[in-house]
């Protein structure tokens, strides 16, 4: 399969669903990683611009360590809107360049308005990509494929529908977090959170739910023409 993973920012991802890229990059799938936002107000002590190049550089570097491409960075933060034609079609082209069997993203619940942006854009895209009278820079994807909403930041109003068994990959996770340099000391300071200790407590959290020891928690979005009667998921 095309695994598509699209985050909100650099490092989402990694945080959020690397485990699970990592199983299905395992088994021999192609991973694609997208980030809509390039990262640029998540520092304090660095230019815009040179953080956007620092974060598209440890993101790059993240995606190495499991075989992954890499893509995104078409807006700054919070320059992501929902209803506007121009991110829609971004993402349309993204999903039509890509041709995932399975995108995997934000859950429209999460903490901050870049993520639940992220999920909407990234639904309306997925159904808009499929039309061939809509025209783009790239040709229709017609395939209707299933969506996954990943985790939120803490596991904060969400509750799994699936699990990932993540426990012989979470050292990947790590070492895919663990490039983004440059948020060790913003998220210390700012999100008043050790990253890496986050990292572990909710995946051990959803592992306790579901009876292994690292895990990851996941929803499928349940609308006609994405149910599959079969397990997609690793």
């Amino acid at each position: 399969m095309r695994v598509l993973a699209v985050g909100a920012h650099p490092d989402d991802v990694e945080f959020l669903c690397a485990g699970t890229l990592a199983k299905f990059a395992q088994e021999g799938h192609q991973i694609f990683i997208a980030h809509l936002c390039n990262g640029d107000m998540g520092g304090r002590d660095i230019a815009p611009e040179e953080l956007a190049r620092i974060r598209k550089k440890e993101a790059e570097e993240a995606g190495k360590i499991i075989g992954a491409e890499v893509l995104g960075g078409y807006f700054g933060d919070l320059a992501l809107y929902r209803d506007n034609k121009e991110s829609r079609d971004k993402v349309v082209d993204l999903i039509r360049e890509v041709k995932p069997d399975i995108i995997i993203t934000h859950s429209p619940h999460d903490y901050m308005i870049d993520h639940t942006h992220t999920s909407r854009i990234v639904c309306d895209a997925a159904f808009t990509a499929t039309l061939p009278n809509y025209k783009t820079k790239f040709p229709a994807h017609e395939s209707i494929f299933p969506i996954y909403f990943m985790d939120t930041m803490a596991g904060i109003n969400f509750q799994p529908t699936e699990y990932v068994d993540i426990t012989d990959t979470f050292d990947i996770k790590k070492k895919m977090l663990l490039c983004h340099k440059s948020q060790y000391k913003w998220l210390d300071s700012h999100h008043q959170t050790q990253a890496l200790e986050m990292l572990e407590i909710m995946a051990r959290f959803r592992g306790i739910q579901c009876g292994v020891k690292y895990a990851e928690g996941f929803q499928k979005l349940e609308v006609w023409g994405r149910l599959r009667p079969y397990r997609l998921l690793p």
